[in-house]
C-alpha cells in the first residue's frame, strides 16, 4: 500500500513539474507576427522620439493647471519628471521650450497641449528635454477645464489623491 502511495506521489510530482516547465517555456515563446500588439500605432507621438522628459510649470496662475497638463502629457506617453509653479505668474500664452536641441520633441509636446509657441533654449545643466510654461489661457484640448476637486470621470482614481 505504501509503495502505491509513493508511486502516485512521484507521478503527481512529475506531472506538476511538467506543467510548471511547460508554462514557463510557453511564456518565452515570441508571439507570431500577426498576433504582436501594434505598440507604434498606439502612440504615434513616441515612436520616433523615444523617452521625452518634460517639466511642466504653471506660469498662468490658475489653480491645478500644471497637474492637468501633466495628466494629459502622461496619458500621451511623455515622462513628466516635475510639475509645479513657475518663478512668476501672469503669462498669457503657453510656451514650450526645447532644452536639448531636439525641436521635434518640443513640437510633439506642443501638439499634445495645443500650444503654438515653441522655442529652443538648450541647457545641458538640466536633466530634461522640454520645459512647458503654461499661460493663463491654456485649457486641456478636447476636455472642459475641471471646476472643482470632484470633476473628471468617475473611474479616474487619481482625482482622489490630489
Amino acid at each position: 500500500m505504501i509503495e502505491r502511495v509513493r508511486g502516485l506521489a512521484v507521478i503527481l510530482v512529475v506531472l506538476a513539474t511538467g506543467v510548471f516547465i511547460g508554462s514557463a517555456v510557453s511564456q518565452w515563446k515570441p508571439l507570431p507576427e500577426a498576433q504582436r500588439p501594434d505598440v507604434v500605432g498606439q502612440n504615434p507621438v513616441m515612436r520616433p522620439l523615444g523617452r521625452v522628459r518634460v517639466e511642466v510649470l504653471n506660469a498662468g496662475g490658475a489653480e491645478s493647471m500644471a497637474r492637468r497638463a501633466t495628466d494629459l502629457l502622461r496619458d500621451s506617453g511623455f515622462d513628466v519628471v516635475y510639475f509645479g509653479n513657475a518663478d512668476r505668474f501672469g503669462d498669457d500664452s503657453t510656451v514650450v521650450v526645447d532644452r536639448t536641441g531636439d525641436l521635434d520633441a518640443a513640437r510633439a509636446v506642443a501638439d499634445v497641449l495645443g500650444a503654438r509657441s515653441v522655442r529652443a533654449e538648450p541647457d545641458s545643466n538640466l536633466y530634461l528635454d522640454v520645459t512647458v510654461l503654461l499661460g493663463r489661457e491654456w485649457t486641456p484640448r478636447g476636455r472642459e477645464a475641471p471646476e472643482g476637486e470632484g470633476s473628471g470621470p468617475w473611474w479616474d482614481l487619481r482625482r482622489l489623491f490630489r
